[in-house]
């Protein structure tokens, strides 16, 4: 039998030992001016994604929200706004949640304590905060759900609760307090008749207050309690995970659309029955034969579906108020005089690789598919805005989608101010 050296041998046992040995990961880091995730995506991706939380300090270094108070209470007051104020009564213990549009007049007249604004989709109607989202590239776009903004007056919260999707919150102004449950099978009892889905019982295992420009990461799945320490707001980035029930109604939908009439449920090889009303095996197989024949099996059908299904958004599927029709040449006139085509904030969009053809892809926009060139795909999915020499890159086939896109409101035309002044 072969010896090891006793060198070899030494660093052998050294490296078990440090194996042994590692170190648990973190759950609270300092950026310290590297990123908003204080490390590499790749590594954040490996050790935390959807595995544990993790509190960044100073992920956003001197972060000052573009959004004020003020502002977000003037957002809830517009039609259209998905705004919530939440209210808890610690004298009856009671909690209570009104939906919006509100009144301007009712903000000035609200408690100094125990409640909440939050107002959902900010980044449909604020650039500044939709930027953010710039920081986040290292996840799908297509993922993105939307950026919350809460504002809470001291004591203010939701109660401890659970997501079911990837959230980052950032601290925008104040401060919050925010208590986190990391222990394995937390108890899913949820209190009854409140209007909002709470925990019954809540321990926390950690508990840290966050300043602005702070950020926690929350997994699916973590129970998380946030209070605010003073008057605050909180910036919420949420990634979309749909349901297996909305995948498959989805999923059914279109199979029923897309069905053939002509397939049926058959049995050419029927015998004599023992008993007429019994449902045995082999019509049960037959059943099973039947809905088989509706399956999704070739890929790129699927992948179309998925594609539209995942760029329509939840609660608009189509964007409001199209500009006033103009024709193609009035369009690229306008564009090689500065304007651009910006893309509806409610029109997500993604893009797939073609199958059969490498050199094509499918483009998915607002629910829609379009097979393109791969790079058109690709520049089209990842433009929120076409200037002049983008558009001009673009094939033939692309331009005309864009046009398309341009009348039924997935896109509009932002003349430069210069053009708006003279009346263009």
């Amino acid at each position: 039998m072969a010896r090891r050296s006793p060198t070899r041998a030494k660093s052998a046992a050294r490296t078990a030992a440090r194996a042994g040995a590692a170190k648990p990961l973190p759950c609270e880091i300092d950026a310290a001016g590297n990123g908003p995730l204080g490390m590499p995506a790749a590594q954040f991706l490996r050790d935390y994604w959807q595995k544990r939380p993790l509190l960044i300090r100073n992920a956003f270094p001197g972060y000052v929200s573009p959004v004020t108070p003020e502002d977000l209470a003037g957002l809830a007051c517009e039609d259209g706004a998905l705004a919530r104020i939440a209210r808890y009564d610690r004298a009856n213990d009671a909690w209570s949640v009104r939906t919006g549009p509100f009144a301007e007049e009712e903000f000035p007249g609200m408690p100094h304590h125990d409640w909440t604004l939050l107002v959902q989709d900010v980044d449909k109607w604020d650039p500044e905060i939709r930027a953010l989202l710039d920081a986040f590239d290292f996840l799908p776009r297509w993922r993105m759900d939307d950026i919350m903004i809460s504002f809470a007056a001291p004591g203010g919260s939701v109660g401890a609760h659970i997501d079911q999707y990837d959230v980052f919150l950032l601290q925008g102004l104040g401060h919050r307090r925010w208590m986190i449950d990391t222990a394995p099978d937390p108890d899913q009892t949820y209190l009854d008749n409140v209007p909002l889905r709470l925990l019954k019982h809540f321990t926390p295992t950690h508990d840290w207050v966050l300043a602005p420009g702070d950020m926690l990461y929350i997994p699916p799945g973590v129970p998380h309690h946030g209070v605010a320490e003073d008057a605050c707001m909180t910036i919420s980035v949420g990634l979309r995970a749909p349901s297996s029930a909305e995948l498959l109604g989805d999923f059914v939908d279109t199979l029923i659309c897309d069905a053939d009439e002509a397939v049926r449920y058959a049995d050419p090889d029927l015998a004599p029955v023992q008993d007429p009303c019994e449902i045995d095996a082999a019509a049960m197989g037959r059943a099973i034969e039947a809905l088989n024949k509706l399956r999704m099996h070739d890929p790129e059908r699927l992948g179309d579906w998925f594609g539209r299904f995942i760029t329509l958004y939840r609660s608009a599927g189509m964007p409001l108020d199209p500009d006033p029709p103009r024709s193609r040449i009035e369009v690229e006139f306008d564009l090689r005089q500065g304007a651009v085509l910006a893309r509806h904030p409610w029109t997500r969009a993604a893009w797939r690789r073609d199958g059969a053809d490498k050199r094509r892809a499918r483009l998915y926009i607002g629910g829609q598919v379009h097979a393109l060139a791969l790079a058109d795909a690709r520049t089209l999915a990842g433009c929120e805005q076409l200037d002049a020499d983008v558009y001009a890159g673009l094939g033939e086939d692309a331009r005309a989608r864009v046009l398309d896109l341009l009348a039924q409101g997935h896109y509009h035309l932002a003349l430069p101010e210069a053009m708006e002044d003279d009346g263009a």
